[in-house]
């Protein structure tokens, strides 16, 4: 089933007020007690909780997934160590699959009730999540009145529904400009993404086995945030080794840049992205990669300029002021997150950019953020040790009241900038 990429929860502007949970399922074992039952929205939430329970509860937010599928407690199989280490943990379905975030945040919300009325009310909760269920969490932490006391954004489409997807559509469009003009292709107003998706798949895999085809592609992934290293199966490229960041880009190039719309379309009302105004010369300087795209094109023998030129001249998306104000609401982040909240990505992920993450971090500058990166490639690939040095981490800040040295888990790194910013009541490109 597919959990990735996309990620807007909505937030709500004011504390929710939250009504009793339907009658629970209860049930003893001798390692944990588990607990469940269904909100008054109608979504479903588990819980488990360890004999030993140190008193935190750990709030898994699940990433993006066309159907609600089951409550988690926990992801990426952590629910044992987790127990172990003494964390009680939950999860809801938010009640909805899709771009499911207009009910994600009430319902994380109800869960923390309902389990503190089922069990008791936990000393603090820290909300987690991966790709979109990172950027629920983020939305917990920015509401007016918390009900978290920390939040862990993990893989996080952190930089915002507008931002983010504005970013994947600037890839999008010098894809299709470039590479496959009649190709079907669709931007926009997509009726069918899986349709879409085998039409861009068709024009990728013809498009890599040329010089001109692979810098183009390169350009694209540039200009849509897609890093030189995606693949947890190979090594990171040299930084010189343009051709290698070029097929590392290619390999998830589709999934990177042309997320999933049409659910999101659906719920806006129309297109919610656009690029006009946007100038490709400039966004590539931005990037601080133009070096590798120029050499890649010269290699190939084609001209940078001219394509550059083809891209700004060319016809552009405009978006439904009305949607791209729902998606303000669900989920654009405003980088002012009322509680602590660390950020952690892997520095080769092709799906959910690093640069989300930079551009939030810089956006937050001077709140309790704190941004770190882990090595490796592909998308929410983290080790159970990575997950658990963050929760540490996280809880050692919540316990101390400042954050302590970073774990040998993180590296340094400066992924590369987050193109096209976008932070709620900002001014964005």
């Amino acid at each position: 089933m597919l959990r990735f990429g996309l990620a807007l929860p909505c937030m709500l502007a004011a504390a929710v007020s939250l009504p009793a949970a339907t009658p629970l399922a209860a049930q003893q074992n001798p390692a944990a007690r588990t607990l469940s039952g269904t909100l008054p929205s109608g979504a479903k939430w588990v819980a488990e909780i360890p004999a030993n329970w140190n008193g935190t509860l750990l709030l898994w937010s699940r990433g993006y997934s066309p159907n609600a599928g089951s409550p988690e407690a926990a992801g990426g199989g952590m629910n044992q160590q987790l127990l172990a280490a003494g964390y009680a943990i939950a999860g809801s379905d938010y009640g909805a699959g899709g771009w499911a975030l207009a009910e994600a945040v009430p319902a994380q919300r109800a869960t923390i009730a309902a389990f503190a009325a089922a069990h008791s009310k936990p000393k603090r909760v820290i909300a987690w999540g991966y790709s979109m269920g990172g950027l629920v969490s983020t939305a917990l932490a920015e509401q007016q009145k918390p009900a978290i006391q920390g939040a862990l954004a993990m893989c996080a489409s952190i930089g915002g529904a507008v931002g983010m997807m504005n970013m994947a559509l600037d890839g999008a469009y010098a894809f299709r400009t470039l590479v496959a003009p009649d190709a079907g292709i669709r931007l926009v107003d997509v009726d069918d993404d899986r349709a879409n998706a085998k039409r861009v798949s068709d024009a990728l895999a013809a498009a890599m086995k040329t010089p001109e085809g692979r810098a183009r592609i390169a350009l694209a992934g540039v200009l849509g945030g897609i890093p030189g290293w995606t693949s947890r199966d190979k090594p990171e490229p040299d930084a010189s080794d343009y051709e290698g960041q070029a097929e590392e880009i290619g390999r998830s190039f589709a999934m990177g840049i042309f997320l999933p719309r049409t659910d999101q379309e659906r719920r806006t009302g129309g297109a919610f992205s656009w690029n006009t105004g946007v100038d490709y010369r400039k966004q590539l300087a931005l990037s601080g990669r133009r070096d590798m795209v120029a050499a890649l094109y010269r290699k190939a023998g084609v001209d940078l300029d001219a394509d550059l030129a083809r891209l700004n001249g060319g016809e552009r998306i405009m978006a439904k002021p009305e949607a791209v104000k729902y998606m303000v609401r669900n989920y654009t982040p405003n980088a002012q997150p009322r509680v602590p909240l660390l950020a952690v990505q892997m520095i080769g992920d092709g799906l959910t950019s690093p640069s989300l993450q930079r551009g939030y971090a810089e956006a937050a500058m001077g709140r309790d953020v704190k941004s770190v990166y882990v090595r490796g490639a592909g998308h929410c690939t983290f080790t159970p040790e990575a997950v658990m040095a963050s929760i540490r981490f996280l809880d050692d800040r919540l316990a101390r009241g400042k954050w302590g040295a970073a774990p040998a888990d993180f590296v340094p790194h400066t992924p590369p900038p987050m193109l096209r910013p976008f932070v709620r009541g900002r001014e964005g490109r």
